[in-house]
C-alpha cells in the first residue's frame, strides 16, 4: 500500500498479509489497474456476484478502499472489526438509507479516498447483471468524483451463495477506463433522465466488462420474488431484436 494515504490500522495490517495468501491460493489475474489516481477521490463501480468482491478487490489495489455499510452492523465486537476494514457505517435516520448513503460516500470522496461501491444494490441472484441505482451517479455529479467501472470474474464460483467455504478457482479483476459524468453532466444534477441515462451507460460498461448478460430489472426486486426474469422471455427479446436489426439492415440494402 502507497505511503502517505491513512488507513485504519487493521486495514494495513491485513493488506499486508493477505494479497500474498490471495494470489498463491487464487492466481488473480487484473486488467487496466492502471486507471486507478494514485491520489485523490473516485468511485470504483463494480458488478457484484459475491461476498468475495469485497476481499479480492480492494486487496489488489494499492489504495485504501472504503465501503458503506449497514449501521445496524456496526455493533460489539463486530463495529471494531468493521470500521478496521474501512467499511464506513450508514445511519438510516428517518428511514432514508440512500440519502444516507449518500452524505457518508460524501464524507469519503471529500477526504480524498477511494470508495466501492455496487450499483446494482446487491449480489446478483443468478450471475447475471441487473439494473443499476442512481445514487452512484448522483454522488459522482455532486463530489466530481471520476468512475472507474470494475469487472469481478469469477468469484461467485470461489464462494457461491450459500457457501461457507471458499472454493479454489481463478479470479479475474478488469477495470475500465475513468468515466467522468461530473464534466458531461455538469448543471444536470437534479435532472432525473440524465441521472438515469449516466447510470444506464455505466452498466453498459459494465456489461462489456465482465461479459455478463444484461437483464432491466432491479436485482432485490427479483429476489424478492416481485420480477421474474426467465431466458424464455430472454430469447423471445432477442428474436424481437433480431427481426427488427434484419427489417432494418433490409430497408437499408433495398434503398
Amino acid at each position: 500500500m502507497r505511503s502517505g494515504e491513512s488507513a485504519p490500522r487493521l486495514y494495513r495490517v491485513l493488506h499486508a498479509t493477505i494479497p500474498p495468501v490471495l494470489t498463491a491460493l487464487w492466481r488473480p489475474w487484473t486488467e487496466g489497474l492502471e486507471h486507478v489516481p494514485t491520489r485523490g477521490p473516485a468511485i470504483l463501480a463494480s458488478n457484484h456476484l459475491s461476498f468475495m468482491d469485497s476481499v479480492f478487490l480492494p486487496a489488489m489495489i494499492d489504495r485504501p478502499v472504503y465501503f458503506l455499510g449497514k449501521s445496524d452492523y456496526f455493533t460489539g465486537w463486530q463495529r471494531h472489526v468493521f470500521e478496521g476494514l474501512g467499511v464506513m457505517p450508514v445511519y438510516r435516520q428517518g428511514g432514508d438509507a440512500a440519502e444516507a448513503s449518500l452524505r457518508m460516500g460524501e464524507v469519503v470522496l471529500e477526504a480524498g479516498h477511494l470508495l466501492g461501491i455496487y450499483p446494482e444494490g446487491t449480489r446478483s441472484p443468478d450471475g447475471r447483471l441487473y439494473r443499476g441505482r442512481t445514487g452512484l451517479v448522483r454522488l459522482a455529479l455532486h463530489t466530481g468524483a471520476p468512475v472507474l467501472p470494475v469487472a469481478m470474474i469469477g468469484t461467485d464460483a470461489v464462494l457461491p451463495t450459500g457457501a461457507r467455504v471458499p472454493r479454489m478457482r481463478r479470479v479475474g479483476i478488469r477495470m475500465g477506463a475513468p468515466m467522468d459524468f461530473a464534466t458531461r453532466y455538469r448543471g444536470r444534477e437534479h435532472d432525473r433522465f440524465a441521472i438515469r441515462s449516466a447510470t444506464d451507460e455505466l452498466m453498459y460498461e459494465l456489461m462489456l466488462l465482465s461479459g455478463q448478460e444484461y437483464v432491466d430489472e432491479y436485482a432485490a426486486k427479483v429476489k424478492a420474488g416481485e420480477v421474474t426474469v426467465d431466458d424464455a422471455e430472454l430469447d423471445r427479446l432477442g428474436q424481437i431484436i433480431d427481426a427488427e436489426d434484419g427489417l432494418v439492415s433490409g430497408h437499408r440494402t433495398a434503398s
